[in-house]
């Protein structure tokens, strides 16, 4: 879709945020196994704000990201990057 319409300049995006504390996932933070489980892979071992999703999403609605087409910002402290580490590490050590 990005590579469709950007010759019109609009661009297309998504935000992908991680875990935060909010009435939705007050089961899954109020759960001290699921809790601990997401502590202990989230580099900044703990959940996020939803205060932090403002910055990314004005970042995302401004002029700054003109030039950002077809891009997901993921807004999770590093969560997915730690995550897909784990899951890449964990697939070469048992095809070996």
């Amino acid at each position: 879709m990005a590579a469709d319409v950007g010759k019109y300049n609009i661009q297309v995006y998504g935000l992908a945020p991680g875990y935060f504390k909010t009435l939705l996932t007050k089961p899954l933070y109020e759960d001290k196994k699921f809790d601990s489980w997401l502590r202990a892979r989230t580099p900044a071992i703990r959940w996020g704000d939803p205060k932090e999703r403002i910055g990314p999403t004005i970042f995302l609605a401004s002029k700054g990201s003109d030039y950002v087409n077809g891009h997901i910002l993921y807004v999770d402290r590093g969560l997915t990057a730690v995550c897909n580490i784990s899951v890449n590490m964990n697939a070469t050590l048992q095809s070996n």
